[in-house]
């Protein structure tokens, strides 16, 4: 059977049997993988620490009937511990990690793994509030997915902007002729720090008000789930409290 070597980063994992577990990975070069990796659960198993959520590793496979086999890992980014140490950090991981599954495997690609590990380190380095990392990360990655929010111009009309209405359902902001009757306003401020969360612009994000940062959160969070179409479970448990977790 044909053998092949890619970086992956765990999402998830299932046990099977007694001492196997499935492996579900985002890879850098083919996508999302699902793989089984025997005997881990021993705890004589030279790389079982290696295949866990959160981890970044080499990983050489070979091609089964329904499932890969893992023949080896080593790893590439030990981000586990220091990111489960912190319930803020492990919140926003798993709720990234939730993310990235739920995107169709024509959706995975190099730039969804790279967008995803940098995500994952900056957690676990602390460099940043853990729930703006992950609005940062959410934004970019629906972006990756095709469904960039509009932050300028009219996603409905292309009317250029400024405008002070987000409808998540409608793609973004929307001119006040676009906008469905009643559609709160969202003051420039937040909309701004949307914008800067869509850049990176760390030292604009790090400098704002927690009122803001929350306001741009609730924002995202719609816009995520209504393009996946479906809840992102682990924003449930998304710690909010401003600091906690970063340096």
């Amino acid at each position: 059977m044909p053998t092949y070597r890619d970086e992956a980063v765990i999402l998830r994992t299932h046990k099977l049997g007694e001492a196997d577990r499935i492996v579900i990975m985002l890879s850098r070069r083919h996508g999302k993988l699902r793989a089984v990796a025997k005997g881990v659960r021993r705890t004589s198993s030279k790389f079982g620490s290696r295949l866990e959520p959160f981890m970044v590793a080499d990983v050489q496979l070979y091609q089964g009937r329904s499932l890969d086999i893992v023949q080896q890992a080593e790893s590439l980014g030990s981000y586990g511990s220091e990111i489960a140490a912190h319930y803020d950090r492990y919140t926003a991981a798993n709720a990234m990690v939730e993310t990235a599954d739920r995107l169709s495997d024509s959706e995975a690609t190099s730039d969804q793994y790279l967008l995803l590990v940098g995500g994952l380190r900056a957690l676990s380095r602390g460099e940043h509030v853990p729930r703006s990392i992950l609005d940062s990360y959410l934004l970019r990655v629906m972006a990756l997915s095709g469904w960039a929010p509009s932050l300028e111009d009219c996603a409905r009309c292309a009317a250029p902007g400024p405008h002070t209405t987000f409808v998540a359902q409608l793609g973004g902001l929307i001119c006040s002729d676009c906008a469905p009757a009643g559609s709160p306003r969202v003051a420039e401020k937040t909309l701004s720090l949307l914008r800067s969360l869509m850049r990176g612009e760390w030292d604009v994000i790090d400098a704002a008000p927690h009122a803001d940062t929350a306001a741009a959160s609730g924002l995202v969070a719609a816009y995520a789930q209504w393009h996946l179409e479906r809840g992102i479970r682990s924003l449930a448990h998304v710690s909010d409290i401003p600091r906690e977790g970063a340096r």
